[in-house]
């Protein structure tokens, strides 16, 4: 009796230690929000990557300043063991080409309808080389320490949510959080996608950041590529595909 009571504990061991092993190999995914938003809208993409047996987390992205927006997500990704794939939609993606994110364990990067700068260049820089709707329909509100950007009301589903119902809409119009006039103006340091493979996916309907300049980014930095019929929003209206392509960028695909 003692003898099998022995071999359990054991082979509960084995498991365990499997189970670790499994934890450190498989990358946690970690979703980077940009402006206009919050992590909140990452749900549906979540969902089907913890389906997939992935870990997620989902840090705030303060949208103060390029540089410190980047050095705060970093510290969240402290305690996270094993490789990380880092995911930015929008602005988010500016965050996780900074240095301040070139952490060991990062060992890819996916763009969704993302802002990839180069080194010296800033997000409206992208945007005045590719003009989209989003500018014209940005509401300035000055506060203590600057100038906090907003999308009007009135144009927030057309410019970056047309293909999301609504309701839905209202709901992201309400709770829309601002970027800072100086973190889109900010210059990129050297990105890390000059030496991290990278993977893009291409909004073709995306009114914010226009086709033309996602194509641009993901071919300069020769990112494995996907194109989806989609607004700017494409983690909301087309999860599936998001997620499909985050998982390629796991497996290394």
């Amino acid at each position: 009796m003692r003898r099998l009571a022995i071999a359990a504990l054991a082979a509960g061991a084995l498991l365990l230690s499997a189970d670790a092993a499994a934890a450190r190999t498989t990358p946690t995914v970690v979703l980077v929000h940009g402006a206009f938003a919050d992590a909140s809208g990452f749900g549906a993409v979540t969902d089907r990557l913890q389906d997939r047996g992935y870990r997620v987390f989902a840090p705030a992205n303060p949208l103060r300043g390029l540089a410190d927006d980047a050095a705060y997500v970093a510290g969240t990704l402290a305690s996270i063991k094993g490789p990380i794939v880092l995911v930015g939609h929008s602005y988010g993606g500016a965050v996780i080409s900074q240095p301040a994110l070139a952490l060991p364990n990062v060992k890819a990067l996916v763009y969704v309808d993302g802002s990839a700068v180069d080194e010296g260049e800033s997000v409206l820089d992208i945007a005045q080389r590719f003009p989209g709707k989003l500018g014209e329909a940005l509401v300035a509100r000055p506060f203590a320490g600057g100038v906090d950007l907003y999308i009007d009301p009135r144009r927030f589903r057309a410019v970056f949510a047309a293909d999301v119902g609504a309701r839905a809409a209202a709901r992201m119009v309400t709770a829309q959080r601002p970027v800072t006039q100086a973190a889109l103006a900010e210059p990129s340091a050297a990105p890390t996608w000059r030496s991290l493979p990278s993977w893009y996916l291409i909004g073709t309907a995306d009114q914010a950041i226009p086709v033309a300049a996602q194509r641009f980014m993901a071919r300069r930095m020769r990112a494995r590529t996907v194109e989806v019929r989609a607004s700017h929003v494409s983690y909301l209206s087309r999860p599936d595909k998001v997620a499909a392509l985050i998982a390629r960028a796991a497996r290394g695909r």
